[in-house]
């Protein structure tokens, strides 16, 4: 009876065992994930922009529909917040740490 009851147990932890480590654990996981995203991290000038416009820029570059419109856009986007920057008294903005249109295809 006692060996029973052992082996019992020991098949309920392994059972037990075996499941967790089926479980599926963070990362992407099955789906195509939140996707790109722009925020404080990856865009010069966040802290000069409103609420609305770093909406519209995070709109906008979701809607890019090639490489030469984005880069056109990022251009134009660093140009206006680098005069937004001059005109506080703030320091020259630093280029972004990634291509923010990397994943745009040609």
């Amino acid at each position: 009876m006692y060996f029973f009851k052992k082996t019992a147990i020991t098949a309920y932890f392994v059972l037990g065992a075996s499941m967790a480590v089926a479980q599926s654990g963070p990362g992407a996981g099955g789906g195509l994930g939140k996707g790109p995203h722009w925020n404080s991290d990856n865009t010069p000038g966040w802290s000069l922009m409103t609420p609305e416009e770093r909406e519209a820029h995070q709109q906008r570059m979701a809607a890019m529909k090639n490489r030469e419109e984005c880069q056109a856009y990022i251009a134009k986007h660093h140009e206006q917040m680098a005069a937004r920057a001059k005109e506080q008294g703030r320091k020259a903005l630093a280029k972004s740490r990634r291509d923010p249109c990397a994943g745009i295809q040609p």
